[in-house]
């Protein structure tokens, strides 16, 4: 089946269940030969080496689409099966100009629409996607493996919560403007043993700073949209300059965390299971199992604004 998929959480996924996409996103690069194909997308937005508050501007001020679509190489690459999403248009191509595009084609391929907004939503769409691309079986042992993973998050979780209770948790995708993380990300504080009551019950959205003050959060946790974990750290300046920030509980006690937002938090795919237990690491280290992988994708950021890898004491 000759599939194009134009967001990256649909390629991770598609990876996993042994379907190579013919075509894919300017965004997609995980696996790394996901880097490799070619691309139906690109953005008008310039990303690199520019900070929170630039990107921002840059996208308040486009008049149009973000992202520019090559119809042209849709139609060369024939496709059986095109993948898209609706939870949003900040993150990918717009679903009704992938539909546009589509009924333009002589191929009249099929189009998948994923739409995750709560945490099991998102391990829903790996048997969908399965489904859709003949890899039912799995697909079906996949979602068995994160289900399994899950449940031992949820249980680790209990007995931290038993011993320490839950701790006041924000979790920010964005710092300049501050933004808290939304869609599946409240469920996620709640099944790792955080109070997630910061979190808004919907999309993400922007949040005044003092209302992050008055919440005053024990673990605070820096998940930039698009922004490797480094990045995710010269961010946490962004708030450190703004007043109160010494004040905050999660600042006085060394609970802040800048973690890997471009492989973690933001794209919906199986891997949000990785985010989870990197977020438990976070709410309650002191009952984590902290992998390698884990260590390359989350620092704790100290006052001034330094680094160290969680699992380490350097």
């Amino acid at each position: 089946m000759r599939v194009v998929t134009l967001l990256p959480s649909a390629t991770e996924t598609l990876f996993a269940l042994g379907t190579e996409p013919v075509g894919v996103s300017h965004s997609c690069d995980h696996p790394p030969a996901a880097r490799e194909l070619p691309t139906l997308t690109s953005t008008v937005i310039d990303h690199e080496g520019r900070d929170a508050a630039d990107i921002d501007a840059q996208m308040q001020s486009v008049d149009g689409a973000v992202y520019d679509f090559d119809v042209d190489r849709l139609a060369a690459l024939e496709p059986d099966l095109v993948v898209t999403q609706a939870t949003c248009d900040i993150c990918a191509v717009d679903a009704e100009a992938v539909h546009e595009a589509v009924r333009t084609l002589d191929s009249e391929p099929e189009i998948l629409t994923l739409d995750p907004h709560a945490f099991t939503d998102v391990l829903n769409d790996v048997p969908r996607i399965g489904t859709a691309v003949d890899r039912r079986d799995v697909a079906t042992t996949l979602r068995a493996q994160l289900s399994d993973r899950v449940d031992r998050v949820r249980e680790q979780a209990r007995v931290a919560v038993e011993a320490s209770g839950r701790p006041r948790v924000a979790v920010l995708d964005w710092t300049d403007p501050p933004i808290r993380a939304g869609h599946w990300v409240r469920d996620m504080v709640e099944i790792a043993g955080g109070d997630a009551a910061f979190q808004p019950d919907g999309a993400s959205e922007p949040v005044a700073w003092d209302d992050l003050r008055a919440f005053d959060p024990e673990v605070l946790v820096v998940t930039p949209c698009g922004f490797d974990r480094d990045r995710a750290v010269t961010t946490v300046g962004d708030l450190s300059s703004r007043a109160g920030w010494e004040t905050i509980t999660a600042v006085e006690d060394d609970r802040v965390y800048a973690v890997d937002g471009n492989a973690l938090f933001n794209r919906p795919s199986h891997r949000l299971v990785d985010s989870l237990e990197a977020l438990f690491a976070c709410v309650h280290p002191e009952h984590a199992d902290v992998s390698p992988s884990m260590i390359d994708s989350i620092a704790r950021v100290s006052r001034p604004v330094t680094a160290s890898f969680v699992g380490r004491d350097d």
